[in-house]
Formats: structure tokens, sequence, C-alpha cells
């Protein structure tokens, strides 16, 4: 068992981690503060290969293993969470699809200009304004075959990177009947016809991330933008969903390490009661907690992405991973408030925006609750 990483993984991790403090944590603020999506620093990202994650090097990505994968969706969280959760929606949603389920044709076409950011970023729609969490009952966007060309009817909500992407991967229910099999993937260029992007919602947190309603009225795109075969679409999302989630754990953990870093430098600087902060045995506590519940989430990570890229099964680990990592990020940062008292209240410190940030992610790509579940039912051997 080896829990070092790799010499190329160390050397990785410190290129973005540079990258990260050089361009993206610097204007995390200010993004937040004017609810506007970091494009100068996502058009950086490129020559790193940080847009192209889950890409192969045939088609221009990075081609990288799962960890370094996770590694980098740490640093990006670590710098700014909303900029982090567009690039990891980006590559674990988006391109992720179209590499694992695409034809040779469809990665040709899609992936090169996805890894270079070209146009823009890509963006899944999975979530309808009635549907939350219920996928199989809950998708009502309509996409019928009709003369070489698919049909599409419906809307869709909290949608991330729809004004800044290309290509719009999109459930749709193109059986009528209902069924394990009556959904499917469908890539939506986002210039086409009958496209509507709503303005973006006004947000808690992960400000730096546009999200957007949308609706479909009467959008055509060409039969060949279908992803497998009709009816695959759930199981494509679950497996995609599966991904997502160590790609969220990863986010997660990269934003309680800034808060906790934040919390520390405070604790050492701050005097009171005769001393620095960092003398009084509750704040220590405070500490103690938080780096070892940030390592352990970690490591949680990193299982799940090496199971992964071993080719095993990693269904329950991805959800474990995203569950204790998502829920210490909002205790971890709950604290570096707490440390920092009134000034952890203030917008004049960052912890109370990694705050808001680390709020969404026991929401988004399945919720605290939905983890549970299918911990429970993988452990119960419920289908």
């Amino acid at each position: 068992m080896e829990f070092e990483l790799s010499e190329e993984q160390r050397m990785w991790q410190q290129a973005v981690h540079e990258f990260c403090a050089q361009e993206v944590k610097p204007l995390a603020a200010e993004m937040d503060e004017r609810q506007e999506f970091n494009a100068e620093a996502v058009a950086k990202m490129e020559p790193l290969g940080l847009l192209g994650l889950n890409v192969p090097e045939q088609y221009g990505g990075a081609g990288i293993d799962a960890i370094s994968a996770a590694i980098a969706i740490e640093e990006l969280g670590w710098s700014d969470g909303g900029t982090g959760l567009s690039v990891s929606a980006h590559n674990g949603l988006a391109c992720a699809p179209i590499a694992l389920f695409g034809t040779e044709d469809q990665k040709q076409r899609w992936l090169p200009d996805l890894a270079k950011g070209a146009g823009g970023l890509g963006s899944l729609a999975l979530t309808e304004p009635g549907g939350g969490s219920d996928l199989m009952g809950g998708v009502k966007t309509r996409a019928e075959l009709m003369n070489g060309e698919w049909v599409l009817d419906g809307s869709k909500a909290w949608i991330t990177n729809a004004s800044v992407a290309s290509q719009i991967v999109t459930l749709c229910r193109t059986d009528q009947n209902g069924g394990s099999r009556a959904l499917s993937l469908i890539v939506v260029p986002t210039d086409v016809a009958g496209l509507h992007i709503h303005p973006a919602e006004k947000k808690m947190g992960v400000r730096a991330s546009p999200t957007h309603a949308l609706t479909f009225e009467n959008v055509h795109v060409p039969e060949d933008h279908l992803l497998g075969t009709p009816g695959d679409g759930i199981y494509q999302t679950l497996e995609v969903l599966d991904g997502g989630r160590v790609s969220i754990g990863a986010l997660a953990v990269g934003l309680a390490q800034s808060a906790a870093e934040e919390g520390i430098k405070y604790a050492k600087e701050r005097q009171a009661f005769g001393g620095p902060l960092s003398q009084i045995q509750a704040i220590q506590w405070m500490i103690a907690d938080a780096v070892t519940e940030i390592e352990a989430a970690r490591l949680l990570v990193y299982r799940a992405a090496w199971l992964k890229q071993t080719g095993r099964p990693f269904t329950r680990e991805a959800s474990m991973a995203k569950l204790f990592a998502t829920e210490m990020a909002e205790r971890v940062c709950r604290n570096a408030i707490q440390i920092l008292g009134g000034y952890g209240y203030s917008a004049e410190y960052p912890v109370e925006r990694i705050y808001r940030d680390a709020r969404l992610m026991t929401i988004g790509e399945g919720t605290s609750e939905i983890q549970r579940l299918v911990i429970a039912r993988r452990v119960l051997g419920i289908e």
C-alpha cells in the first residue's frame, strides 16, 4: 500500500498550485462580489491541461490519471470555489460523457475544442424545475427523432456553465412510455435556434460560477448528436456522476484547506488574553479537528480516484468521499469563522466567502441524503 504521490503527481500538484495562487486566488473575492465568471484565468488554463483533465491526449487533452485530476480540482477549490466548480463541471460532467460514450467521430468533433476551451466550456443539463434528485421520474424534457434530427422541448434548472458553454450535454426523455430505457444524452450546441439561456441565478455562494435555467423550444440537432444508443442515458448519467462526486469531494477538500489555513494564520497572529489565540486550547482543538478531517477526506477522495483509474467499481467509494468531504468542509469553514470571530463574518476576510462556497457542496451532484442512500444500498445489497 502506497501513500505517497508519485514524483510526476507532486510536480503536477506544484504546477497547478502555483498557477492557482497567481491567476485565480487573487481575484476570487472580486469575482464573487461581481458575480462574474473569471474568463481571463480560465483562458490561461489550457496550456497547463486544466481544461482537458478527462480528455485523452489523442484528442488534445491532458490524459492524466484520476488522482492527478482530483489534485487539480482540489487546488482550484483552494483558490476559488466558484472557478473550481465551473472547471470541475466542464471536465467531469461535459467532457467526460463524450470521452466515455462518444463515437470516434464525436470525440474528434468535440473534444479537441473543449480541451482548449475554444468557444467556451462544456455543460451538463440534468436537473429540471420539478425534478431535483429524481432523475428517472423528474426528467420531462422530450426529444423526438424526426427526419434525421432530434427535436427537443422542455426546461432545465440549475445548470452550471450554460452561459459560458459551447456545448450542453442534455438528458432527455426519448421514450415517452417510460421505464429504465426512456432517457438519453444528446449534445446540444449553445448557438442552436430555440435554446434559451435565462439570466444567471443570484446565489449564496460559488458566485463566480454561472448557473442558469434553460428552455428548449423546438430545438433541432442532428441525429448523430446522441451519445451511445437511445435509452442509455440514465446509466451513462450515473457513471458520469460517480466521477463527478470524486471531483466535488476534491473541491470540498480544497475549500476546507483554504479555510483552515486562514484560521491557523489568524490564530497565530491575533493577540488576546495575554498571548496569541493559538495558545488557547479551544482554538487548538478546532485546528486539530480541521487538519485531521481534511486529511481523512483527502484520503477518501484519493481512494475513490484510484479505484476509478484502475477500472474497479467505485460508486460506493465516490459517494463516501463526497459525503464526508462536503460535510467536513462545512464544519471546517464554520470553525474558521469562529476562530476569526467578528472578522470571520466580514467580507474583508475570505473565510465567509469560502463558507458560502462550501455550502453548495452537500447539495450539488447528489445531496448528502442521496449519498447516504447510495452507500446504504450498496452495503445492504438493495438494487
